[in-house]
């Protein structure tokens, strides 16, 4: 085991529901049966509408890289090592944004505009992340 962990996301509510989608190999956004906005993260009501009425939606799992940040020094102990990493917002084909990372491009080839496809990492039996790689 790691001496130092990286944290994971917490598998309650609708995130974990969010997860356990991913745990599944499908990412999954709400979208609203009122207006047909989709959303994430997850939460209960539509910023469109303000209806309480979703559901989930599976998403393509296509997307193009938006923005990202190269991280140079580890603000968490479990990251140590791992510089320089780059967390990517990816702006998924159903309009919403996602916070990841593109794991087959080093930090200096990331540009605006690149497509990316999702692809699943289980990082233990209950957690599986999405990230992303070239498309």
């Amino acid at each position: 085991m790691q001496a130092n962990p990286k944290p994971l996301p917490l598998l309650e509510g609708l995130a974990g529901a969010y997860y356990d989608w991913c745990r599944q190999g499908e990412l999954r956004f709400q979208r609203c049966r009122q207006c047909g906005t989709f959303r994430h993260v997850p939460r209960e009501i539509c910023a469109g509408c303000g209806s309480f009425d979703w559901d989930w939606v599976k998403s393509s799992g296509r997307g193009t890289v938006y923005t990202w940040t190269v991280v140079a020094r580890a603000l968490h102990p479990g990251f140590i090592g791992d510089e320089p990493y780059a967390p990517a917002v990816i702006e998924m084909e159903e309009g919403v944004r996602v916070l990841s990372q593109v794991r087959d491009c080093p930090p200096d080839q990331l540009r605006v505009g690149m497509p990316v496809r999702v692809e699943f990492v289980a990082v233990n039996e209950q957690v599986t992340l999405p990230y992303f790689c070239r498309a």
